[in-house]
């Protein structure tokens, strides 16, 4: 078919049927506090010129490269091997599609079966599937997997999962029966005597992260045990890279296992596209959504790879479907698979190691500035939230000046949170870079 342009008349009988006047208009739900890019370029520019140009923008924006990062909060500044970039580069992964043939792509599912076990080993499942868009729609996923499964109508969720996250939840369950109850922290963590009260026979399922949003460990074999009692499954959010040093999800009895891929070796990438990981019990494997892969051998006794299960609706029926989310993050997957190949067990639990000393290096020099208090008093891993003498949207506007991306004021996520601050420390932090930090806060708040 040949291509047929696009009128000024054409545009106008299109806004006239949405109900418009104006492709602006269309763009009016967008509130004012975020900016717009609009580019008001001299006519005539040429390709060296503008070249120049969007560089000067560019340099504008507040990046990891730019900043010294101690910002978290669900996405994080990690060192990134150089050969995960080359491996995960390479045009034959780079430009694959979804294997609609898939016994054809033997590469693409080489991939992805990697992942899975890799992500099996990590979390101490007996299964997992072939990734999903990202952590909170994993999530989702998982809680609607547990409603249908139990034909219950409650969730029991603690209130140290990221807001985020439960808002995505909610978002999936506004249109159904499935109502969230919210198990208040004591100290930081989830309150166990509430939970008490709040985990019951129509409990579909009970809901944690470990670290928690504000950074600190849960107490989830209590959590799991509660949850088991009532004939719920036990849902578990992880950080990946907290697994290096932290038991397994698998050890201490959670159902299914949901988290953010992202730290595995992908960019930050202003916020996307990122990694939902989903792992479970083996006995959960037909109820869970995306795609499995398996190995196989061929007539000729030859190692191959399968499709094994597509619960999708764009291949089977939509009536059959475990869900309507109908592709999965296979580039983001290879990086997370390539990333756990090339630091190894060791590597792996270095990393971690890493991440956890440097944060409790900056918490302890941090605390002894006056006026800085801690939030929590739970133990944490490579996050932590603070009390801050000054407003901390304040701190970091200052920061953002001296060079650095402070961390997240968490009157976002709660207003009575207002002097609270949630800190990020990986292991791309060095200590002259934390000391530095350190200096420069106490210079600006006292």
């Amino acid at each position: 078919m040949d291509y047929v342009p696009i009128t000024p008349n054409d545009r106008k009988v299109m806004l006239e049927r949405i109900g418009v006047d104006s492709f602006e208009d269309l763009l009016s739900g967008i509130p004012p506090a975020i900016p717009r890019a609009r580019l008001k370029l001299p006519a005539g520019l040429s390709e060296t010129e503008l070249l120049k140009e969007t560089e000067r923008l560019a340099r504008s924006n507040a990046t990891v490269g730019s900043h010294l990062c101690f910002l978290g909060a669900g996405a994080y500044d990690h060192l990134i091997p150089s050969v995960v970039r080359y491996v995960a580069g390479r045009g034959e992964f780079l430009t694959a599609y979804t294997p609609y043939q898939p016994e054809a792509s033997q590469g693409t599912l080489q991939a992805m079966y990697e992942y899975q076990s890799l992500l099996c080993d990590l979390t101490g499942m007996e299964a997992a599937n072939a990734s999903l868009y990202d952590g909170a729609s994993a999530l989702a996923e998982a809680c609607v997997l547990a409603l249908r499964l139990t034909q219950r109508s409650k969730l029991a969720v603690s209130a140290g999962l990221h807001p985020e996250y439960r808002q995505t939840v909610e978002t999936y369950l506004k249109r159904s029966a499935g109502a969230v109850g919210l198990i208040p922290l004591r100290g930081g963590a989830t309150d166990l005597e509430a939970a008490r009260g709040l985990i019951d026979d129509q409990t579909a399922a009970v809901v944690a992260q470990m670290p928690n949003a504000f950074g600190c460990l849960e107490p989830v074999e209590e959590l799991a045990q509660r949850a088991h009692k009532a004939g719920a499954l036990f849902i578990v959010v992880v950080n990946p890279i907290s697994l290096g040093l932290l038991f397994p999800p698998g050890a201490y009895g959670a159902d299914v296992v949901v988290g953010e891929g992202q730290p595995l070796g992908n960019e930050l990438n202003f916020g996307g596209p990122y990694l939902g990981l989903f792992a479970c019990r083996e006995d959960l494997l037909r109820k869970i959504p995306g795609r499995i892969v398996g190995m196989t051998q061929d007539g000729h006794g030859r190692r191959g790879f399968v499709l094994t299960l597509q619960t999708r609706e764009q291949h089977i029926r939509r009536s059959k479907a475990t869900s309507n989310i109908c592709t999965n993050e296979a580039m983001m997957a290879l990086t997370a698979c390539v990333y756990l190949a090339a630091l190894g067990k060791e590597g792996f639990k270095e990393a971690a190691r890493q991440n956890a000393l440097k944060a409790h290096y900056a918490h302890d020099r941090l605390i002894r500035l006056k006026g800085i208090k801690p939030l929590f008093s739970e133990p944490f891993f490579n996050e932590f939230a603070l009390s801050l003498p000054e407003d901390p949207e304040l701190v970091n506007r200052k920061l953002l000046d001296a060079g650095f991306l402070g961390g997240l004021p968490l009157k976002r996520w709660d207003p009575a949170l207002k002097t609270g601050w949630l800190v990020s420390v990986t292991e791309s932090r060095t200590r002259e870079e934390i000391d530095h930090f350190v200096e420069t806060v106490w210079k600006l708040i006292r």
